[in-house]
């Protein structure tokens, strides 16, 4: 890997606000993985032609699922149940036909298309994070802000396996989809990594940033890649990527007001939303 670790973004799209949460198409169907989703404080934009769904959580505690046919139907769904900030959402990695959210009320939610809850799980402090495993869809990862990651089984609707970073905040946690066995997390200033099948505690763990870290996610090509974010609100919010290799970042960038963070699912490229602006980052393998 060679190349110059601090720099500017490869590619910049202006928006019309400030973008406060960034998604790549993460399914197989679609253009290749090139669709992406983007929202702010009252927009979602949908950057190519053949994505037909679309999440946001918002405000007021409600999920609302988009959907159009990028021509004369565009339509959503409110989905009403937390009774707090909702912090993670994702659809299941099979066929998107459930949604599993997170949030500071203390539950996590399983719900379906139609907006009817499914399964509720009650957590010991605010949900910050939630993943799906990639081919076993009903194992599901929550991870809470008190530093407790834990693994349910949603056919037996409990707890099987859990997790610990023995730090706090945890406030963001993420499922290599390259090595299953493989979990990251940021919590206070450190980024933490865990093999599943060692021990219930992180086998390396790195100092990142000193303004608090904020998000994690692992490369969805490379399961020793992954960028993570420092905590936005202030003036720049830094921005790096990570390999396991390497005893210091490989890349770092800064965001003003960076917020959402995204891998790309066949290339080493990254968005994250910033103020007024969509912002990418290329590196190499």
């Amino acid at each position: 890997m060679k190349q110059d670790p601090t720099r500017n973004a490869a590619y910049t799209v202006d928006c019309e606000d400030c973008v406060h949460v960034v998604e790549f198409n993460p399914f197989e169907s679609g253009d290749s993985g090139n669709l992406i989703a983007y929202g702010g404080n009252n927009y979602v934009v949908i950057g190519t032609c053949t994505f037909q769904v679309s999440l946001q959580n918002s405000a007021d505690m409600k999920i609302r699922l988009f959907t159009s046919d990028l021509q004369d139907k565009n339509e959503y769904k409110t989905l009403e149940g937390h009774s707090d900030f909702i912090n993670g959402l994702v659809f299941d990695p099979k066929g998107g036909q459930e949604i599993a959210s997170v949030s500071d009320d203390h539950t996590c939610r399983i719900w379906n298309l139609e907006g009817v809850q499914t399964a509720h799980f009650v957590l010991q402090s605010p949900g910050m994070s939630v993943c799906w495993h990639p081919e076993e869809t009903f194992k599901l990862m929550v991870a809470e802000k008190n530093g407790i990651i834990r693994f349910y089984d949603l056919l037996a609707q409990q707890a099987i396996l859990s997790l610990e970073s023995e730090q706090m905040p945890l406030m963001s946690a993420h499922w290599c989809l390259k090595n299953t066995f493989k979990v990251g997390a940021v919590a206070g200033n450190d980024w933490l990594i865990w093999d599943i099948t060692r021990s219930s505690y992180p086998q390396d763990k790195r100092p990142v940033h000193m303004d608090r870290a904020f998000l994690f996610r692992w490369s969805t090509i490379n399961e020793n890649l992954f960028a993570t974010t420092g905590y936005p609100g202030k003036m720049a919010s830094q921005f790096q990527i990570h390999h396991l290799g390497h005893p210091q970042p490989i890349l770092t960038g800064s965001v003003t007001i960076g917020s959402g963070l995204s891998w790309h699912r066949t290339l080493p490229l990254c968005a994250i939303g910033g103020d007024h602006k969509l912002l990418f980052w290329v590196t190499e393998m």
